[in-house]
């Protein structure tokens, strides 16, 4: 036998900004079924993975809940590794980069690059934001996109066009935490040159590497495009490691990030004693990445060149996958689609979505549509009719009649062709063909199903007991095969299906019908049938039609002291609305602001006066402020990923349901900024409170 390579194979590292979605799970569940098939042929494959934990999001979240950067990421690793293992995604090691070993391999690949003479610096022209007092790195300032022009994209890359640019390249820009344009500042930054590894890049790129041809062509063209230097670092205040021999310069997030791949390597084989440098540094170590296709510009060009001016391996392999959609759309909250793992785990089985994933899923960079509907008749038909439910009626029927101990069978035209299939299922696995592999067993699974009812041993026990014994033996043994071949995919299923079988852990090498004389466990169901799928969750947000109102007019309420009466311009109607803050603003502050107000709240009447809608406004223990925004009348107003579901009419109940509060002036919900068309939302007079 040729000696095992070892080799690690990594997801992308989750970002400790927020929780694990299912868009993120595709990767996750993806590359788990990868690395347990690995281990099942008997590779030497060890799954590590880590938090990414740095980076101006990271800083600005923490800031937003008044807590540190530390204690946020502390929060999240908790709830990734919890989320993770409750999906039977097994690491050998989920780390973070925010440690010790990144910090010191981040060094490492710097001070290479830098005697390599990759390394230089130069002044370069930042925006600065003169309010903040402070420079802008690319999450902490927004614009349209130098490429394609999408609005609200961050500043160094696009999520429509996956383009990547400097924050000053952004068209009409401006700062996420006060909304104000920025200016420009020189300062002097470290950075990274990417055009020495062109050729070295694309003769890795066409040679022995596995990667989709879509990708290599998609990478090839940038290289012929010509590779633009690469900045490698952000000004203080920076959440992340200080650059060598600097205090107040960090190295970018997307320098340390894909080096937590080592790092987590690093952590898992002090804990195990064994040897990073056999992963990454010596010739038979295998490298093999999963990730997503957002970020294939960092893993195909700026990664392979820090290792390669390091010294390390390069990846033998990177596999890009699809984004997900639900019900064949983007993921929105507005829709209730944007769902959380600990959303579906409060309502359904982990096996479910790993299996429907796996049915769903290629070596081909596609996306994957998660269809609710084919989701629930597929586990249903599938997962549960096809392999859960044989393998009960096949265990149960020895059980009850044979006393649980398998006899003799010869089946053999049979066997050889369930077996050649076997080492289908297997070869589909080691190419990352997980749908053909699902495929494949249902295909076995037809064939004990269909041989179970053609024979009915049920009928047999009153005409041929020898026959119907060796019948169940047969069928007991395929449910064996079945479940060894289903372990990457349903590992807990698998396990108990093993406990039921009476039978250790199993491999592919125990792929055989050689249960004579064995005595099973007790049976028991597998899995309960999908009766509803009622994880759409749309978020009370999506009910709430803000939009921006101009105040034409206002004046007292005649009959209620506290209550202004007010004309509003929504663009395409005028309408009166009735607002408590007499004594907070005269009539001539208010007559032409626009405001934010609530335009699909049923009308009331307050004090004999209609009311059609309501404005919002943020109140401390003495002072209150309205919402303002610079922006047209009728504009809707949203939080980012969250449409308005065109409601026509709530109740004070539903408005009541969503939580906004102004923090440094600044209105929020859950954490995010309030915008119409780009432009963001204040509170008049920064007051920070509660808003209603």
């Amino acid at each position: 036998m040729e000696p095992k390579h070892p080799i690690v194979v990594t997801s992308a590292l989750p970002y400790a900004n927020g929780p694990i979605h299912l868009g993120h799970l595709v990767e996750y569940i993806q590359t788990d079924i990868y690395v347990r098939a690995l281990r099942l042929m008997g590779e030497d494959a060890i799954y590590c993975c880590a938090d990414d934990t740095h980076g101006t999001p990271i800083e600005v979240n923490a800031a937003r809940q008044g807590i540190t950067p530390e204690a946020l990421i502390a929060k999240y690793y908790d709830e990734h590794r919890r989320d993770f293992a409750d999906f039977e995604i097994r690491f050998d090691n989920f780390y973070t980069t925010n440690s010790p070993e990144n910090h010191a391999f981040s060094d490492l690949i710097f001070s290479a690059a830098r005697d390599n003479g990759d390394i230089y610096t130069k002044d370069v022209e930042l925006t600065y934001c003169e309010k903040c007092r402070r420079f802008l790195p690319d999450r902490y300032v927004k614009g349209r996109c130098p490429r394609c022009g999408a609005a609200d994209q961050y500043g160094d890359n696009c999520e429509r066009c996956n383009a990547t640019y400097a924050p000053t390249e952004l068209a009409d820009p401006f700062c996420v935490v006060c909304g104000t344009p920025p200016g420009r500042k020189t300062s002097s930054h470290y950075f990274f040159r990417l055009g020495n590894y062109a050729e070295r890049l694309r003769a890795w790129l066409t040679g022995p590497a596995k990667i989709q041809d879509e990708i290599r062509n998609y990478i090839l063209t940038w290289i012929d495009e010509g590779l633009r230097d690469w900045d490698i670092s952000r000004d203080a205040p920076y959440f992340g490691f200080p650059i060598l021999g600097e205090t107040d310069r960090y190295y970018y997030v997307w320098l340390d990030a894909p080096i937590g791949y080592i790092a987590s390597t690093r952590n898992y084989c002090t804990r195990t004693g064994g040897d990073w440098e056999a992963y990454w540094r010596r010739p038979e170590g295998r490298i093999r990445h999963f990730i997503g296709k957002d970020i294939i510009y960092f893993h195909f060009l700026f990664w392979p060149a820090m290792l390669m001016g390091a010294g390390f391996n390069l990846p033998e392999s990177i596999l890009v996958h699809g984004f997900l959609t639900v019900n064949g759309e983007k993921m929105s909250k507005s829709r209730g689609t944007f769902i959380t793992a600990r959303e579906y785990l409060d309502k359904l089985n982990p096996a479910y979505l790993r299996f429907y994933y796996a049915a769903n899923l290629s070596a081909k960079m596609a996306d994957v549509d998660l269809d609710l509907e084919d989701f629930k008749r597929r586990v249903n038909a599938e997962l549960i009719g096809n392999f859960a439910n044989f393998a009960n009626r096949s265990l149960t029927f020895l059980a009850r009649n044979f006393d649980g101990v398998t006899g003799d069978f010869s089946e053999p035209e049979l066997e050889a062709r369930i077996l050649e299939k076997a080492q289908r299922v297997i070869e589909c696995y080691r190419n990352v063909e997980l749908r053909a592999a699902v495929r494949e067993i249902m295909e076995i699974g037809d064939i004990g199903n269909r041989y179970f009812q053609e024979q009915a041993p049920w009928a047999l026990l009153k005409t041929d007991r020898a026959r119907a014994h060796a019948v169940t033996s047969f069928t007991v043994n395929l449910v064996r095969i079945l479940g060894t071949l289903f372990k990457p995919v349903v590992p807990r299923l698998a396990n108990d299906l093993e406990r039921q079988l009476g039978l250790p852990h199993q491999t592919f090498e125990q792929l055989a019908f050689d249960l004579k004389g064995h005595r099973i466990g007790e049976p028991a169901i597998l899995v309960q049938k999908v009766d509803q799928v009622d994880i759409v969750q749309k978020d009370p947000m999506a009910a709430i039609d803000l939009r921006v109102a101009r105040v034409l007019q206002c004046a007292s309420h005649p009959k209620a002291d506290k209550l202004v009466v007010l004309q509003i311009d929504l663009g395409t109607e005028q309408r009166q609305i009735c607002a408590g803050i007499r004594g907070f603003y005269t009539d001539a502050e208010l007559t032409g602001k626009n405001l934010v107000v609530v335009a699909n709240l049923k009308p009331a009447q307050l004090r004999g006066q209609e009311s059609n809608g309501m404005l919002l406004a943020a109140s401390s223990t003495d002072a209150l402020g309205v919402l303002t925004v610079d922006a047209a009348p009728g504009t809707p107003v949203r939080v980012a990923d969250i449409e308005f579901d065109g409601t026509p009419r709530i109740e004070i109940t539903d408005f009541q349901k969503v939580t906004l509060a102004s923090q440094n002036g600044r209105p929020f919900y859950n954490g995010k900024p309030l915008q119409a068309a780009g432009a963001d939302v204040v509170v008049d007079r920064g007051v920070d409170g509660g808003i209603k």
